[in-house]
């Protein structure tokens, strides 16, 4: 667990460490105090002497030590301001895997505790699968991946993507998100080539040749709409007058004129019909947190949460732990596990009420 006092707010606001000079002082020693990574380069930093940037040729820099070429001025401020790390705000609300991992050792792991020695490598095997496990539906582990369609209407799936939230396009004139909704009834199969005879034919190592293009894509793709497809609401609700009472069974998810898409699987691709050609579509999904490892991070809500887990994780794969001690951990680990999950539902009365006045019944509070 991070310590208290270990950064100071013009660490977390500005990236940036002062010094108040001496008479003919010479080196200023950057700390972690101030940079939680410091600086490996001249080039990543900016220097300034009583609010005026100084010429990298006045001083060299080996970390953590910065060395001018001449003496400064008594009482002169000297400001170090990092420029290549980028922002990290409100991540005092997390913790690292590897805090979790330390402290999970202390408090759990060595003579006359629950679990007298494990290995930390197996500690770290049993974190990160439960990292993965808790975003998967307690973690906040939705991320947005915001893009133009190209004309082929075909864009890859992220690299961290495990399972999608929902997608949308982007008004041009508001920005508001309009979703998108999968049609079930297309898909972009193996296209074999078939010869006259409907034979399939192969290539010299015996495997099957394939089209470029499936036909069912090819022509989902082509389908187009008219120019009244807009996403005006008034314009759109003038289109949707003219279809009262002129259509029964309709398939709610497709009773919309936003679009369309697909996921192939198989090939990481998703297809969008022709008409969001060009749009911005954003794609909200679910990542396992294991990306990198500046996303291995757990939310102190969820910290007693990966604790338990842990603890059940390890025990039950233990041999000879007595049954009762696995099924309390068992036990302890799932209602940690809701109780880290309701709290990052993050739900508020006074917002809850304010969404429930549009409803039919009356709340008061």
């Amino acid at each position: 667990m991070g310590l208290l006092g270990t950064t100071t707010e013009q660490s977390y606001y500005s990236q940036s460490q002062s010094f108040t000079a001496t008479a003919s002082q010479t080196r200023f020693v950057l700390t972690t105090t101030f940079f939680p990574t410091l600086p490996t380069a001249e080039t990543q930093f900016d220097v300034f002497a009583d609010g005026t940037q100084l010429s990298n040729s006045l001083y060299s820099y080996s970390s953590p030590n910065l060395d001018f070429s001449s003496g400064r001025t008594a009482g002169e401020i000297i400001l170090v301001k990092e420029t290549a790390q980028g922002e990290t705000f409100g991540n005092y609300q997390f913790l690292s895997l590897d805090d979790i991992i330390s402290n999970f050792i202390v408090s759990y792991v060595g003579t006359e505790k629950i679990i007298n020695r494990v290995r930390r490598a197996d500690i770290a095997f049993h974190a990160q699968r439960a990292l993965q496990e808790f975003s998967y539906d307690t973690f906040k582990s939705s991320k947005s991946f915001e893009v133009d369609v190209p004309p082929t209407l075909v864009i890859p799936l992220p690299q961290d993507y495990v399972n999608y939230v929902k997608i949308s396009f982007v008004e041009s004139d508001s920005g508001i998100k309009r979703i998108l909704y999968p049609t079930r009834n297309t898909s972009n199969p193996r296209a074999l080539l078939q010869d006259s005879d409907y034979n399939f034919l192969f290539d010299s190592n015996g495997a099957a040749l394939e089209a470029s293009n499936s036909v069912s894509w090819t022509k989902f793709k082509t389908i187009t709409s008219d120019d009244s497809n807009t996403t005006s609401e008034d314009a759109m609700d003038e289109r949707n007058e003219l279809l009262v009472g002129g259509r029964y069974g309709l398939t709610p998810e497709s009773a919309q004129i936003n679009g369309s898409y697909y996921i192939d699987q198989l090939r990481g691709n998703i297809h969008f019909s022709s008409v969001i050609s060009g749009k911005t579509i954003i794609l909200d999904y679910i990542s396992d947190s294991l990306g990198t490892d500046a996303e291995m991070l757990v939310h102190k809500f969820a910290e007693e949460a990966m604790y338990k887990y842990l603890a059940y994780a390890i025990l039950s794969t233990k041999a000879n732990v007595p049954e009762y001690i696995v099924n309390r951990f068992r036990k302890e680990s799932f209602a940690s596990k809701r109780v880290a999950k309701l709290r990052l539902s993050n739900l508020k009365s006074e917002e809850l009420t304010q969404v429930m006045r549009n409803k039919s019944k009356r709340i008061k509070h």
